[in-house]
């Protein structure tokens, strides 16, 4: 996990620019090389359960094919969070575009590399982002993430270091007679956003941390970089960034009990490249041209989370199911994609499917999209099957057909219609597609506190048994795919 001092993680983007000199991406190879800890996969990792076993959360014990077994038998889940603690633990948010995103990027390539598949890096531009990291001295609690948005408006590549003063609701009238050089939390109002800042610059603060408001539980407000639209022409003279809820709270809890001194950081990535990971593996039957059978996630995240469930869980997912079923028999060319820039707008995945020409839109018999498959979140026990058009498909057949066999038909929902993940890039020119997912029993928008926050994080997000059985079911589905597309 990050350090406790944030000014110092190798990966954090404002240590880019604000800490020294920028770092390289680091690769597996080179992380191993420089004994990086929680970096090498565990030789000797095991199912949570023997293959046979009825699984957690099951109503029957299984009754799978000899096809089943060589896939069941052989992923891991714990193998799999050894990728995860170098993904969400030591890189942590992976912003689209930026040296994070690159670092995963490198990572998730090396990987594939080693484990013998065509690699590639498929480059696309994105928008610019601006990004912001709190830290202080004594360190700030570090089972949260401090990356914040930036906002574009404000003065950027700087660091300003003070007294924290909370000045509520942030009318003239809330204010202190003296805020010169302080760092102002003040409460975000949308419609206000221009005169609350205006009023802390003219008061002398040093920088402006806006504070959302509190959503709807489970359901928590995410960093956010905060437009000054008017100050367009004239940006603020002062770093003015926006925190997550559960930042906002921490901030104040620590504030209520001594005075806190903050350093707030900013940067500006402008010109951004993000990439997707493609990797395939051809199979010896039915050579290059022949149908493929896609496995995939989204590995970027939002500002300031790191990403353990959305999506580093989907993420290593596919890098456990690449080492498995690398060796197995197939007549489909397996297609492993990691998608870069998902959060900004199904970036990754829609520049793919536009860069594909029809011939090679037809080869694709099913995409198998996973996002948040682990989540530790005790209310999230269905395991959804989400289309964007709200019909079954042969990717929601397979994995349906793999839940019976394992025992596992009443925790799957019935095929639902939602978009938003990168299932619906494909479904939308009509290659057969589905998001998979954890999530509440009711409905899919029932999702987990720490979603897209800086509480996602393994320790609070992420279970271990959950991902074991997306695991099974995804490989299962995929495996029974692939040889007879």
């Amino acid at each position: 996990m990050p350090s406790v001092d944030n000014t110092t993680e190798t990966t954090g983007d404002c240590a880019e620019t604000t800490g020294g000199a920028a770092r390289p991406p680091v690769s597996r190879r080179r992380a191993l090389a420089l004994g990086l800890g929680g970096v090498a996969v565990l030789a000797t990792a095991a199912p949570a359960w023997a293959v046979g076993d009825e699984r957690p959360g099951a109503v029957r014990p299984p009754s799978l094919t000899p096809h089943d077994r060589l896939v069941a038998g052989r992923v891991s889940a714990r193998r799999a969070l050894e990728h995860l603690r170098y993904l969400s633990g030591r890189i942590g948010p992976r912003i689209g575009g930026t040296a994070s995103e690159r670092a995963a990027a490198s990572y998730l390539a090396d990987e594939l590399d080693d484990l013998g598949y065509r690699t590639s890096l498929q480059p696309f531009p994105v928008a610019d982002k601006f990004l912001g990291r709190l830290s202080s001295r004594p360190g700030l609690p570090d089972d949260l993430n401090w990356q914040v948005g930036a906002s574009p408006h404000a003065a950027h590549d700087t660091r300003v270091t003070g007294r924290v003063v909370d000045v509520g609701a942030g009318a003239p009238e809330n204010y202190p007679e003296d805020v010169a050089g302080r760092i102002v939390l003040v409460d975000y109002v949308a419609a206000q956003r221009e005169q609350l800042v205006a009023t802390a610059v003219a008061r002398g603060a040093a920088a402006v941390v806006l504070l959302p408001a509190d959503l709807a539980e489970p359901r928590r407000a995410q960093a956010f970089s905060p437009t000054l639209p008017g100050s367009a022409g004239s940006p603020v003279p002062i770093p003015v960034v926006g925190v997550a809820q559960a930042q906002k709270h921490r901030l104040r809890q620590l504030l209520g009990h001594r005075p806190l001194t903050l350093t707030v950081a900013t940067s500006a990535h402008q010109g951004l490249t993000s990439h997707n990971v493609l990797a395939e593996r051809t199979p010896r039957r039915g050579g290059p041209h022949g149908p493929v059978v896609m496995v995939s996630a989204h590995y970027d995240t939002v500002i300031g989370a790191p990403g353990a469930n959305d999506d580093g869980s989907g993420t290593v997912l596919c890098l456990e199911l690449a080492r498995v079923l690398r060796s197995l028999p197939a007549d489909a060319t397996l297609r492993f994609a990691l998608w870069g820039s998902e959060e900004q707008g199904l970036i990754g995945s829609r520049h793919y499917v536009a860069q594909l020409p029809q011939a090679e839109r037809d080869r694709i018999v099913a995409v198998y999209q996973n996002d948040m498959v682990a989540t530790s979140w005790d209310p999230a026990t269905r395991y959804w099957l989400l289309s964007f058009d709200g019909l079954a498909n042969r990717a929601t057949d397979e994995v349906t057909a793999a839940a019976i066999r394992l025992g596992y038909q009443p925790r799957i929902s019935p095929v639902t219609q939602r978009g938003a993940s990168d299932h619906q890039s494909f479904q939308e020119v009509g290659i057969a597609s589905a998001n998979f997912s954890w999530r509440g029993e009711e409905s899919p928008a029932l999702l987990e506190p720490p979603y897209h926050s800086p509480e996602d994080t393994i320790e609070k997000n992420i279970s271990l048994s959950r991902l074991q059985v997306s695991l099974e079911l995804i490989g299962s589905a995929a495996y029974a795919t692939a040889r007879r597309p």
